[in-house]
């Protein structure tokens, strides 16, 4: 059904409808350069706003439709900006018409009843620091199109310093933004971690900002992640911030988080024993990162009198609550390496199972988010908040319409998937990563208008960057196959030529590329993706570009070591090469294991829950030459367990693992068992020393321990291999099983 709405007038009486008239008229220029008028009486064509106290809430709205009339009804302005935007999104927009291109009458009730985002103003985040209080307003209508209605923010004496981006003061922006808030009916609160006061200055801060505060409707106090106190002082400080906060503002809520500090081991238990008390001060508990207990663990442990409020991470890719492929951890290093933890991100079919799996346990949720890299997470997630039965592909529609409206909706929905799909397995082994490069390059060609909008920039800039890494690396694995036949033949020399070869003319272009779209970026959005340029806060902090170019093979690797070759004696030098190009394989009938090179998967037994991936490959002191691609990824958890067969019979084997050289004083009961067998239980690591494997082949920081196997322990060639240790883990990268004769 198409209905053409073009030249529509819009239809407002009372203050509310009047203001979203307004609204309206402003997007409706924006897409078709004219503003309809606003009149009082309806036309033959138009949007009439309907304020009505029918409705039990303030996030329910109607739409009715009668031909080319639509009337929009609710309580008041929130309900009216929902309604228009289901208007926008289901309308295109070509030569000046406006056409609706699905019916949109009936009755919007949402799911959930918090549906928020985290937009701190701080200097560490990747895009808001560059914000100006317009830009805030324009994010908090985008948000509301996709249902949002909370909005979160960071006060500045926990936000870190001021940096050259930022036009305000951190508290005056948080105030000035709370009151842009409020004129939209948007709910307001506050990320206000505890610092190291007393509870009574702590809380006369606070008191005093909440007073500056024109709309304040919870404050959310991390338990950790940032946090350091024990469980029950967080309570006993939460309740008087509490009191503060409800003096000054009667009807607002606190929601601390059950976010557990590292050095507090008996965080979580003690923390329950404080809400079993019931205190009228907390009116509900936030989960996220670094949680004290899973979500179904903790919604049974709490009493059920307190809600449960999600602190989702949106905006991180490895090293979070949620890396790529959360289940498995498996993003390609190639991929985590150069596009690190906070790149631009879109997962939708991912956040949709995670939604899935957190919906039944919370009321709503404001998530976690460092700037607009997660832009399309954060609709996709909104959308699910407000109707858990929506069609993912129906969101990226109605998100290329409402933001993209430029170009065609499908092909920009298409593009959204298929970058997700850009991030499964090895790049090298994914031409499907040229051709959504190629579809989004034919977009912007067809539709020139696309250059200038940052949605769309976005998805354009990260369709390059993973052309880039691929590029890179299918040349770099070219280099690799040719250098090390010639290692093979103590063709030292004449390897490290090749391996010192430039890239091709297409990679070098396709970087220049990369930075003019990151001015782009920084231009139309303030997206900082580089240090010097930009102003990103570091590395770490969405800059991709300080680390695009990071090894993606081993390549540097064999540089290093070449160089190191030149150290030793030359009698020495053949047997190091024959080590060096054997480093990742197991001898005889042995078997060789990469958490980076391999994955979880064909380990045959899933890892416990909660396992983390400490990678290593995006931290440029790291990734430097000094590591091989096979021990960047760091495996962290209380236990690690794996099945493996083939192994001869009777046979003695000898196990190597390399771990990281982190150790922590007073372990005790670090265990190796093979088959249900103990081979090793004591201080870290035990087993047999190498040094000299160690300083050859091995990464700094790292280490590997040796134990022996005995032949009696394996069951027809089979072998049950765990490592564990109960107190603070274990962190291994690799390991060999190799004849214990060899």
């Amino acid at each position: 059904m198409n209905r053409d709405f073009t030249g529509l007038s819009i239809c407002a009486v009372s203050a509310a409808e009047r203001q979203a008239a307004q609204l309206l008229s402003e997007e409706l220029r924006r897409r078709t350069g004219c503003e309809p008028p606003i009149t009082q009486t309806p036309t033959q064509t138009c949007i009439r706003f309907s304020q009505s106290d029918a409705f039990a809430d303030k996030d329910v709205f109607s739409i009715e439709q009668n031909g080319a009339q639509l009337t929009v009804s609710g309580r008041g302005i929130r309900a009216f900006i929902y309604g228009y935007s289901v208007f926008l999104r289901k309308t295109t927009y070509t030569d000046g018409r406006i056409v609706l291109v699905e019916p949109i009458a009936g009755t919007y009730t949402p799911d959930k009843r918090i549906r928020g985002h985290q937009l701190g103003y701080r200097s560490i985040n990747n895009t808001y620091d560059a914000w100006s209080l317009d830009d805030y307003r324009r994010y908090y209508l985008d948000l509301m199109a996709f249902g949002c209605n909370t909005v979160e923010h960071i006060p500045g004496h926990v936000g870190g310093e001021r940096d050259k981006l930022m036009r305000y003061a951190q508290d005056d922006l948080c105030v000035q933004a709370a009151a842009i808030a409020d004129s939209f009916d948007l709910d307001v609160s506050l990320w206000y971690p505890n610092d190291d006061l007393s509870v009574e200055e702590t809380t006369a801060i606070r008191k005093a900002f909440f007073k500056k505060c024109p709309r304040l409707n919870v404050v959310f106090p991390p338990g950790g992640d940032p946090g350091h106190y024990p469980a029950d002082a967080f309570i006993e400080r939460v309740k008087s911030i509490s009191g503060a906060l409800k003096s000054v503002h009667p009807q607002a809520e606190m929601w601390p988080s059950a976010q557990a500090p590292h050095s507090v081991p008996d965080w979580g238990d003690v923390f329950i024993r404080e809400m079993e008390k019931l205190p009228s001060e907390i009116d509900g508990v936030i989960t996220g990162p670094n949680r004290a207990f899973p979500l179904d663990v903790l919604r049974r442990k709490l009493p059920d009198k307190y809600p449960i409020r999600l602190y989702p991470d949106l905006t991180h890719n490895v090293r979070c609550e949620y890396p790529v492929h959360a289940d498995r951890d498996d993003w390609h290093y190639a991929l985590a390496a150069t596009l690190s933890r906070e790149s631009i991100n879109p997962r939708p079919r991912e956040y949709r199972l995670i939604h899935r799996l957190t919906r039944p346990y919370v009321i709503g949720s404001v998530s976690y988010s460092e700037g607009v890299n997660d832009d399309v997470n954060k609709m996709v997630w909104a959308d699910m908040d407000f109707d858990p039965a929506c069609d993912l592909r129906t969101t990226l529609l109605d998100y290329a319409r409402v933001f993209i409206w430029q170009a065609p909706a499908e092909p920009i929905a298409d593009a959204i998937l298929a970058l997700e799909a850009n991030w499964v397995g090895d790049p090298a082994e994914n031409p499907h990563i040229e051709s959504t490069r190629m579809m989004l390059d034919t977009l912007v060609s067809d539709y020139p208008a696309l250059s200038e909008n940052w949605r769309f920039c976005q998805l354009l800039f990260r369709a390059c960057c993973d052309a880039y890494v691929r590029r890179r690396r299918l040349f770099d694995l070219s280099l690799l196959r040719e250098a090390r036949t010639l290692l093979g033949q103590n063709e030292t020399e004449q390897a490290q030529r090749i391996l010192r070869r430039e890239y091709p003319d297409d990679v070098c272009k396709l970087r220049e590329r990369l930075f003019e779209l990151a001015k782009k970026l920084f231009d139309l959005i303030g997206m900082q993706l580089d240090v010097s340029h930009f102003g990103a806060a570091q590395w770490e902090r969405g800059a991709t570009l300080e680390t695009i170019d990071l090894p993606v093979t081993d390549k540097e690797f064999y540089l290093n070591r070449l160089a190191f070759m030149q150290t030793m004696d030359k009698s020495e030098r053949p047997a190091f090469l024959r080590g060096l190009l054997d480093r990742s394989r197991a001898a005889g009938d042995g078997y060789y294991f990469s958490f980076a090179e391999h994955g979880l998967n064909v380990l045959g037994e899933e890892q416990t829950p909660d396992f983390y991936m400490d990678f290593q490959g995006d931290r440029p002191n790291v990734n430097d030459g000094s590591i091989p691609m096979a021990q960047l990824k760091l495996f962290d958890h209380f236990s690690f367990r794996c099945k493996l067969g083939g192994f001869a019979s009777g046979k003695d084997y000898k196990l190597r693992v390399s771990y990281s050289s982190r150790k922590t004083a007073g372990v005790s009961a670090h265990r190796v068992t093979l088959n249900g067998h103990v081979i090793y239980c004591g201080a870290q690591y035990g087993g047999e020393k190498d040094a000299e494997f160690d300083r050859r082949y091995l990464a700094p920081n790292t280490e590997t321990a040796t134990y022996l196997l005995p032949g009696r322990y394996f069951e027809n060639g089979c072998a049950e291999l765990v490592i564990d240790e109960p107190t603070v883990g274990v962190m291994l990268g690799e390991f060999w099983f190799f004849p214990a004769e060899a």
